[in-house]
């Protein structure tokens, strides 16, 4: 349960982000959909350049309280001009909006983490940064990929270092990002009062939720924020097509905290800020030095983040590899680890499985090349409409190819054998990508179908604002079918989330922290002591070091070990190695073997190990 202190931090963490909203929305004059996404970036970028400068803590500090600041400013300033009242316009949409989002942000607080990527990294080195206030060092022993861009982490960092870091505050805080993204997209709708085009828009976003489930937004994984991000700077470029300074400046942050959020995020944001290059010489109505220098400014402070980050690997961390090395030199050295006959089989694999129709990947884009083709013809053919979206498909097809080979590259010449002969990940590296695709399709359909209206909004009063009868008709089918499948799309995706919370009690992860608790130290100091854990081998949960890592995040013990069985000559061998058994999951053997030897019953729990001369002694705590 949250303290009272950890409430009152929460709240002024609301009003700061507020605060700066507001001040957003004065200042700048954007749509309200792009503000939250702007102001959740601009803080995230901020709080990365103060982590990289050793400031972690100083700068979010400082940045809540300029957040309260501006509010507090705001509020005086609405008394002086005698506007005691807040207008905000409430629509449809926005309410159904809103109640979605809040629907799913408030079940993220019954979720808990269970994915294994989360702590082998990204729970755990949040779990770091929470317990020094500062970024991880090389000295960091809990982290094995110390590599990784902290881009998101630094958000997370700043809403869990005031508003409390249980694991739902860490789903929460991301989820604030995936669901400021989805509200900007909508931001490219520009005739508000037409409810068709968000009906549709929506639907298209909510099939977004099929791709991902292999990295569902019950984890901390940033695999789902990488398209999203890029769609949402999709939306800001075309929405601001002739404004392209504001479009600049609404990119900024987004491009820059896409570059650190993983290593492969620099290429989503050059597809991002491509876009914008293409809009902005598109639009180029006369020569102008200062839109050039705009989007000349926009491109290298959007690159900032990630040349700060490729400096602190390239000083802080000098000798350690990438996990994933792509130099000339590692080419040279892992194609030299694989055989010709090897890379053969990775790339026979590889195509077998980006067109298998068995996979989601692979059924979405069979799928959206269908609809897509389908709904050019047909707004050529019947509606007599030239549709943009054959030139958008053919735009992605081409993104989605050169994704495609990349990844093709990262299994032949630099991820390790014994993963690329499987294609380890394969397909939660290409759900991000055809979340791209599809999310771009809907985007562009979306606005195809505004400018398919025979009338604009204006243009005639609204109750005339359809072409006869007929065709209103047709809107409000549109409408009704749009929102069901909407409804029934996001309906299914709520179940899967609901389902995920109420099994958490048969997932290893809550054995573990059943036995260990969750283990925070104000010094930041690691546990020095060493730890043996014990388990059923279920699902390879101890040989491909699962229950480990689980271990080390709870325990924030870095020398965790695990086992699956005893082997009774070598038991005292074993055991005097370590300072503490942990039995996670118990069975008849292991009973047998530590009552015979040890005398003690073999119960989930902690057994402190001594010696008492010759003897092994394990004590139950």
């Amino acid at each position: 349960m949250p303290t009272i202190l950890q409430l009152l931090t929460g709240a002024l963490l609301l009003s700061s982000c507020l605060g700066y909203m507001l001040l957003v929305r004065k200042a700048l004059s954007l749509d309200w959909e792009f503000i939250p996404v702007f102001v959740f970036s601009s803080i995230a970028c901020i709080i990365f350049l103060g982590g990289l400068a050793g400031q972690l803590f100083t700068v979010s500090l400082a940045v809540m309280i300029l957040g309260l600041l501006a509010l507090a400013a705001i509020a005086v300033l609405r008394v002086r001009q005698r506007a005691y009242t807040f207008r905000f316009a409430f629509s449809v949409y926005l309410f159904s909006f809103l109640a979605g989002s809040l629907i799913f942000l408030l079940l993220l607080f019954q979720n808990k983490l269970t994915h294994y990527d989360n702590f082998s990294h990204w729970a755990i080195v949040l779990k770091v940064m929470l317990s020094t206030d500062a970024f991880p060092t090389p000295s960091s022993n809990l982290i094995d990929f110390k590599n990784y861009p902290l881009g998101v982490s630094s958000f997370l960092y700043y809403v869990c270092r005031f508003a409390g870091h249980a694991e739902s505050m860490m789903l929460f805080a991301q989820g604030l990002l995936i669901f400021s993204c989805f509200y900007a997209m909508f931001g490219i709708v520009s005739e508000k009062k037409r409810f068709l085009l968000y009906a549709f828009l929506g639907l298209g976003l909510s099939v977004l939720s099929f791709f991902n489930m292999t990295i569902r937004i019950t984890n901390l994984l940033v695999d789902f924020l990488l398209p999203i991000y890029t769609l949402a700077i999709f939306a800001v470029v075309y929405r601001y097509r002739n404004e392209i300074k504001r479009a600049c400046i609404v990119v900024l942050p987004l491009a820059g905290l896409l570059t650190v959020m993983k290593s492969t995020g620099i290429i989503f944001a050059a597809i991002g800020l491509i876009f914008l290059i293409y809009t902005w010489l598109t639009h180029w109505s006369k020569p102008g030095w200062k839109h050039a220098l705009a989007v000349a400014g926009m491109l290298c402070g959007a690159l900032l983040p990630y040349f700060g980050w490729s400096w602190r690997m390239a000083t802080v961390f000098q000798g350690i590899k990438n996990k994933f090395d792509v130099s000339s030199s590692g080419l040279q050295s892992m194609e030299a680890g694989k055989t010709a006959e090897q890379m053969h089989d990775i790339i026979s694999l590889f195509l077998r499985s980006s067109i298998d129709l068995t996979t989601r990947p692979a059924i979405g884009i069979a799928v959206f090349h269908l609809a897509a083709i389908a709904a050019s013809v047909f707004a050529a053919v019947v509606l007599k409409k030239k549709w943009n979206l054959w030139k958008a498909l053919i735009a992605l097809d081409i993104v989605l190819l050169l994704y495609y080979a990349g990844i093709l590259g990262l299994y032949l010449y630099s991820m390790p054998l014994d993963e690329a002969i499987w294609l380890a990940g394969f397909e939660r590296y290409v759900s991000s990508i055809v979340v791209l695709f599809a999310g771009g399709l809907a985007l562009c359909a979306a606005v195809d179908l505004e400018r398919s209206f025979h009338y604009k909004i204006g243009e005639v009063p609204d109750y005339r604002s359809f072409k006869n009868v007929k065709t209103k008709g047709f809107y409000q089918k549109g409408v009704m079918a749009c929102v069901a499948i909407a409804a029934t799309l996001l309906l299914s995706e709520y179940n899967g989330i609901f389902s995920i919370a109420k099994s958490y009690e048969t997932t290893l992860p809550y054995k573990v922290h059943s036995v260990t608790g969750d283990r925070w130290y104000k010094s930041g100091e690691e546990d020095k002591a060493k730890y043996l854990f014990y388990a059923s081998d279920t699902d390879q949960q101890v040989t491909n070091y699962y229950m480990q890592y689980i271990g080390k995040y709870f325990l924030y013990a870095p020398k965790v070990d695990g086992i699956c069985l005893f082997y009774e000559d070598n038991m005292d061998n074993l055991l005097s190695g370590y300072d503490y058994l942990v039995v996670v999951e118990s069975d008849s053997d292991g009973k047998r073997l530590l009552k015979k030897h040890y005398g003690v019953d073999m119960q989930e729990g902690i057994y402190k190990i001594t010696r008492s001369g010759e003897q092994v002694v394990l004590t139950w705590l």
